[in-house]
């Protein structure tokens, strides 16, 4: 069976300031090689039965598989949200170069 090497985990934050300070901290912990920030999105959902609307900041995380739960952990710790969005899509290709980077720039 095919174990990824690489993640990109996706998360979304209610602003700016917060998608700031889980970025931070996971470059300071070095358990993540990137983290981008995008510009806010518009996200329509259903909570308690009733469709709800709320600007959001997505962010991207690119880190090695092994530290999914470290990170996952702290996301989870510093996410606002009681029920943040954190989804992790295996890497299956890439360009050679760049994915060496992520494992270069991750602790395990």
């Amino acid at each position: 069976m095919y174990k990824p090497e690489q993640l990109l985990i996706l998360t979304s934050c209610p602003n700016a300031e917060v998608a700031a300070g889980i970025a931070t901290k996971l470059i300071e912990a070095k358990l993540a090689a990137c983290v981008q920030i995008g510009q806010a999105v518009e996200s329509i959902y259903r909570r308690d039965n009733k469709i709800c609307q709320s600007s959001e900041v997505p962010i991207q995380i690119k880190c090695m598989a092994s530290d999914y739960h470290s990170i996952e952990q702290l996301v989870i710790k510093m996410h606002p949200y009681e029920v943040p969005e954190f989804i992790a899509t295996p890497i299956i290709g890439g360009f050679g170069p760049y994915l060496q980077w992520i494992k270069d720039n991750s602790p395990s």
